[in-house]
């Protein structure tokens, strides 16, 4: 079988920007930038998938079609955290669903992501 690895991709308007906030927000680590590109990694890069933001020149239009949940035990002091990254919250309300338990929120340029206890 081929060894192979997973990176997402989130388009954007200031992909430097938007890099350290999820460098923070997902505890990775800046690889770098080239022209419209910046990339986040895990300092262990077999970890986790890298994470790299694309400039484009259109602005978000509606809800992502794909999203990343951050999973922890204690989701309202992630929450606290991310929102004193530049994160905030798209609703007030806890949401649950099958024993699991997320807050929806949007990083600094408004792309969704929730904050789930992964039903802890």
């Amino acid at each position: 079988m081929t060894k192979f690895r997973t990176g997402l991709v989130l388009d954007c308007a200031d992909p430097e920007a938007l890099a350290a906030f999820w460098a923070e927000a997902l505890q990775y680590q800046i690889v770098g930038g080239a022209g419209n590109y910046f990339m986040v990694a895990p300092e262990d890069m077999s970890s986790g998938p890298q994470f790299l933001l694309q400039k484009v020149p259109e602005p978000k239009t509606g809800k992502n079609r794909m999203h990343v949940d951050i999973h922890v035990e204690d989701i309202e002091a992630e929450a606290d955290r991310l929102e004193g990254l530049g994160a905030r919250r798209l609703d007030p309300e806890i949401k649950t669903e099958f024993d699991t338990h997320w807050i929806l929120m949007a990083d600094p340029e408004g792309n969704e992501f929730c904050v789930c206890d992964g039903g802890g």
